[in-house]
């Protein structure tokens, strides 16, 4: 099956009966696209449990908890997502820049895990993957791997995670946790640069037919689920702002490219609400940038390619962001020197300082990427610049020190460089690396796909092609109430529709 073989039917009756099976023994309810989008629409028996159940278990309830409504304890669930709205004394521009928090999510703390379900779970009520038989096998740069493996243990099914060797020892530690044997955890070489050689790794396991290959980036299910739940989390968002402020712009959507599953809710904000959709990437490898090539640090942001999901044609400004500035951050503000010289110097206050630990590496990056764009953009208070912190900074516990030990030999902060950081990489962000995303340079991104797609994996160039149309685009949206409805099959048949659990 290729990426644009999507399932719509029942595929083999006799896989199906059996994952109906594996489910009804280990009682899992599969939510539908629609309550992870609104989680009121679950059973209240599901909500009901949720309190009791610890967030990081792999128990079929904690399926219930991939949305973005999960409070900050996460023990239950509020009306409007939890989010920051950035100081303008941290951020030193006038437009709002909101950051909805992606580390609430369960079991892995990043929103990942919701792009991973709503890969499989279409695949799975389809009868397309036997749980009973199959690997899962999730190709990654660290969180979308962990999210699939967490999905696969709560299915009873093997997860396999193929990610760089170089990520952070946090995402290593938290896998040999969680997979069912050590040979489940493949190691590729590089480091977040090095998408082809996880590609190559996937092919070769492919060949075996117990092995299924679940590839976010060429996986429209990725997408869509960030259109259908993200999307709309975001405008949630926005919604709370605009009762308290008439008049506000939801000016721009912000997102690093990774899989560019993540970009779909930006699809979503623009049909409703005219946003300018921006991507960020790293200026040590600058691939939609300039047709660049390179190595970075900026974990969770695979690159030197184009993702097969990604509406290029939609992108209105590409975004470079060194991680330099990504690194430098992370060590202000997870140590107490930095901390200190944030609350002396621009008055950050206590609750401030202790969301700082909300971001990630990718999540820096996307941040001041949002800086940047408001910059580039002239963008003043009626303007709200949203983007998403991926994951927390406790992935990057390793990467601060690491970093301290290379920049300052004594492997320590001081306000005399957090100061420099801060004045370099926030305060000092200029729109140097923006690019707006004209037709003609949509068209060049577009075709820089090519290479992978086409001549890499094969993708047929009719199907490569049909992408640059954006009927393409919300024809797919069709896809989710039609899972839905097959999700929704797949429960009663598993006796599990309107059970607890």
């Amino acid at each position: 099956m290729g990426p644009f073989d999507f399932p719509v039917e029942v595929e083999d009756a006799a896989v199906r009966r059996r994952a109906v099976a594996r489910l009804r023994e280990k009682r899992v309810r599969l939510p539908t696209f629609a309550e992870l989008a609104d989680p009121s629409q679950a059973p209240r028996p599901v909500r009901a449990a949720l309190p009791e159940l610890g967030a990081d278990e792999p128990h079929p309830g904690n399926l219930y908890r991939v949305n973005w409504f999960n409070d900050v304890r996460r023990t239950g669930q509020v009306p409007v997502p939890v989010h920051v709205e950035l100081p303008g004394t941290l951020t030193g521009v006038r437009a709002r820049i909101v950051v909805a928090i992606g580390a609430l999510f369960p079991m892995i703390g990043a929103h990942k895990v919701l792009a991973a379900y709503a890969c499989l779970a279409p695949r799975l009520v389809a009868g397309r993957f036997d749980p009973t038989t199959q690997r899962a096998v999730w190709p990654s740069t660290g969180n979308y791997c962990r999210g699939g493996v967490a999905i696969s243990r709560i299915l009873g099914c093997r997860g396999v995670a193929v990610l760089p060797a170089g990520m952070s020892q946090e995402r290593f530690d938290w896998l040999e946790r969680w997979v069912t044997s050590p040979e489940d955890i493949v190691r590729t070489r590089g480091t977040e640069s090095n998408v082809k050689e996880i590609y190559d790794k996937c092919a070769a396991l492919a060949r075996d037919p117990a092995n299924e290959i679940i590839n976010q980036f060429s996986e429209f299910a990725n997408y869509l689920g960030h259109w259908r739940c993200t999307g709309p989390a975001l405008e949630t968002i926005f919604q709370g702002l605009e009762r308290n402020t008439p008049g506000l712009q939801l000016a721009a959507y912000v997102a690093a490219s990774g899989s560019a599953g993540t970009l779909g809710a930006g699809d979503y904000l623009k049909a409703r609400h005219g946003t300018k959709i921006a991507v960020v990437e790293a200026i040590e490898c600058p691939t939609l940038l300039m047709n660049g090539y390179g190595d970075h640090n900026i974990q969770g942001i695979g690159d030197k390619h184009v993702p097969l999901i990604h509406n290029v044609m939609s992108t209105d400004a590409v975004i470079g962001v060194t991680d330099k500035a990504t690194d430098g951050l992370n060590a202000v503000f997870n140590t107490d020197a930095g901390r200190g010289y944030l609350a002396r110097r621009l008055e950050l206050s206590a609750e401030m300082l202790d969301q700082l630990e909300q971001f990630g590496l990718s999540s820096i990056a996307n941040i001041v990427a949002a800086i940047k764009l408001a910059k580039h953009y002239g963008l003043g208070e009626d303007s709200v610049v949203m983007t998403v912190a991926t994951d927390p900074a406790a992935m990057y516990a390793s990467e601060v020190r690491r970093y301290l030990q290379r920049r300052h030999n004594s492997g320590e902060m001081t306000g005399e460089l957090a100061a420099e950081l801060v004045g370099e990489h926030l305060l000092g962000a200029d729109t140097e690396n923006v690019l707006d995303a004209t037709p003609r340079e949509r068209e060049r991104i577009f075709n820089l796909g090519y290479f992978t797609w086409v001549e890499q994996q094969g993708v047929a160039l009719a199907d490569f092609d049909r992408r640059k149309r954006q009927d393409f685009w919300t024809g797919l949206h069709r896809l989710v109430p039609h899972w839905d409805e097959m999700i929704t099959a797949f429960n009663r048949d598993s006796g599990m529709a309107e059970a607890s659990m």
